[in-house]
């Protein structure tokens, strides 16, 4: 089906290769990697993968709502990390909610959280379902009466634009490109492009904390939030419209991130602005890893604001077909809505160049560089959707990112990829590991890693889990957070709570019991 949800893996249905297509491409795999052979394997039919019963049905004021069907559930089980594949692949959808609701409005939200706290059923708030750390499922479905998935996409209308303020009002469940479609009449846009655009929703952004399109300055959703509405089961938080307030601590940080635990975000007001109309890019390529560290550094603190400052090493930039020469590259783009950005470029460029980078064809839109960037883009959009891929050919493949200071991260990229490689060794025989620069700040830098490694069927989530802690201890010792922008779910809750002030626990736990007194809402997500 055309436009369909995978109910297994990441993206639609109609972008899943063929086996003639992915043998092709577990040969491109064994070139760059040295794994094989590579066993092409097809994912288990929804009719022969386990699903649960259905524990409770809806009452009859939300029927309207209710979705009930093997496939809705399914797909809506978990969300599309590594792990979630695996899982979906291999037919385990134990963890699928007993019912999916469709709210349309904020009133049927708060009907469903009275009826589930009624019956004391786990509330999953749901989006795009992109989540890579178990946010969108319990720990244990039998530890509930039922758990219900309150998927938020029928709510994705622009409800109100603020065309002199540069704001727009906008409901939770807006998908990226529904969003951008109706800000497009104004002539307006978020410019937030997470790498799940696509499939995720504003709600969701907002609920993670996520990371978009800027590399410095506005890059988090947090940049860009001027109030939000959240429906609770003690009642409906809305915060008043400001561009900045000194009126104590902010509910709206307290809403961010909050991962659906405190209370359901039905909409909020939102920083847009005019769509750009100059741009400029450019990639500056570096021999040396320490050279391009410090360029990309020295870019940051300028004062430039780049809207694109991403460095790729070289086995990143080989993967993606950005560069084969072994050098690290460094992306840069710059945009505006008002003004040409022609001066800007050509500073980091004299920055960059000092420092040992070369641009072979200056600030220009040269073709090559228009390709070179293109690449990168493409490969950006497409690397979800290949994670399926490389679970049928038997190949685990992730990421994980982390943010440090600068004093800090030479030791702490010199430690995961220490911790990385030696638990790829033990339990797959060796790998490969890559590193980008996603965000950067004048005080610090948000690295980002993919890891590569041969699975051994029916072991490769045991193995995932031994790399994924091997990472994750290193990040902590070593003076990283444990997420920069992919939350903090499940997945990563026990080195959260050990990064987070324990009094400060005690705080979220606080908020917890009153706005959701029966724990009904996303019950182990962000704090146990």
């Amino acid at each position: 089906m055309a436009d369909a949800l995978s109910y297994w893996g990441w993206g639609y249905e109609d972008r899943w290769p063929d086996a003639d297509t992915r043998r092709m491409f577990a040969r491109e795999i064994q070139t760059l990697t040295g794994f094989g052979p590579l066993e092409v394997r097809e994912p288990v039919p929804l009719g022969e993968a386990t699903l649960p019963d259905p524990r409770v049905e809806p009452p009859a004021h939300l029927a309207s709502v209710a979705r009930e069907g093997p496939r809705e559930r399914a797909t809506r089980a978990h969300g599309r990390s590594y792990r979630d594949i695996v899982r979906g692949f291999y037919g385990d959808f134990a963890s699928a909610p007993d019912v999916v609701l469709c709210p349309r409005d904020d009133e049927q939200v708060r009907e469903a959280l009275a009826w589930a706290e009624e019956r004391g059923l786990a509330v999953i708030p749901y989006g795009g379902g992109t989540s890579v750390v178990q946010g969108v499922e319990v720990d244990d479905p039998a530890a509930h009466p039922g758990v219900v998935c309150l998927d938020m996409r029928a709510m994705d209308r622009v409800l109100e634009v603020d065309a002199l303020s540069h704001a727009a009002r906008i409901q939770a469940g807006a998908t990226g490109p529904r969003l951008e479609d109706q800000l497009r009449g104004d002539a307006l846009s978020l410019r937030f492009f997470p790498q799940s655009f696509a499939l995720s929703t504003l709600g969701g952004w907002i609920a993670t904390r996520a990371g978009g399109h800027f590399a410095t300055r506005e890059t988090h959703i947090d940049d860009l939030v001027e109030s939000i509405r959240c429906v609770t089961p003690r009642g409906t938080l809305e915060t008043r419209r400001l561009p900045a307030s000194g009126a104590g601590p902010s509910a709206d940080r307290m809403l961010l991130g909050s991962e659906g635990a405190l209370g359901v975000i039905t909409e909020a007001w939102v920083r847009v602005r005019p769509r750009p109309f100059w741009r400029a890019r450019a990639s500056v390529r570096f021999r040396e890893w320490t050279d391009a560290v410090a360029a990309t550094r020295a870019v940051a603190q300028s004062g430039l604001g780049p809207s694109n400052c991403r460095l790729l090493d070289k086995r990143e930039a080989l993967i993606n077909r950005v560069a084969t020469d072994g050098t690290h590259v460094l992306l840069l783009g710059f945009e505006s809505a008002d003004h040409p950005v022609d001066a800007p470029m050509k500073r980091a460029l004299e920055i960059t160049t000092d420092l040992g980078g070369v641009c072979k064809h200056g600030p220009t839109l040269a073709t090559e560089e228009e390709a070179t960037t293109d690449r990168w883009r493409a490969a950006f959009v497409d690397a979800p959707h290949l994670v399926n891929s490389m679970v049928s050919l038997g190949v685990i493949a992730d990421t994980f990112e982390t943010a440090c200071t600068w004093d800090r991260l030479e030791e702490l990229h010199a430690a995961i990829v220490h911790a990385v490689k030696d638990a790829m060794r033990r339990v797959a025989g060796g790998g490969l590991l890559t590193c980008r620069f996603t965000h950067v700040y004048p005080d610090g830098a948000a690295p980002y890693f993919t890891f590569i490694a041969p699975a051994k069927r029916g072991s490769e989530l045991s193995q995932w889990a031994e790399i994924k802690a091997a990472a994750s201890e290193a990040i902590l010792a070593h003076g990283g957070t444990i997420t920069h922008h992919h939350a903090v779910g499940r997945t990563h809750r026990a080195w959260a709570d050990r990064q987070r002030a324990p009094l400060f626990t005690e705080v979220l736990r606080a908020a917890k019991r009153t706005l959701d007194p029966a724990g009904v809402l996303n019950p182990g997500a962000l704090i146990a």
